[in-house]
């Protein structure tokens, strides 16, 4: 899943907190970052953190529980 324009990081990692299963950043290289830890999600922030947003990236998510989570917040805010 293709994600843009984070506006507001900081809600959007605690929304990642609160999911259940795994939650992985796609780096370009092809590695995969968990995006529940708290040094990922500090590297992913200090990598693509410009201008108070994050402009895209790619995530992959084990439950669709989850998913629904993320993509109500992306959608709703």
């Amino acid at each position: 899943m293709k994600v843009k324009n984070i506006k507001e990081p900081k809600k959007f990692f605690e929304v990642l907190n609160a999911c259940k299963g795994t939650i992985e950043l796609v780096t370009t290289e092809g590695d995969r970052l968990n995006l529940k830890s708290k040094l990922s999600q500090y590297i992913a922030l200090t990598q693509m953190f410009k201008d108070a947003q994050i402009g895209e990236i790619e995530i992959m998510v084990s439950e669709p529980e989850d998913m629904s989570m993320i993509i109500d917040y992306l959608v709703r805010g």
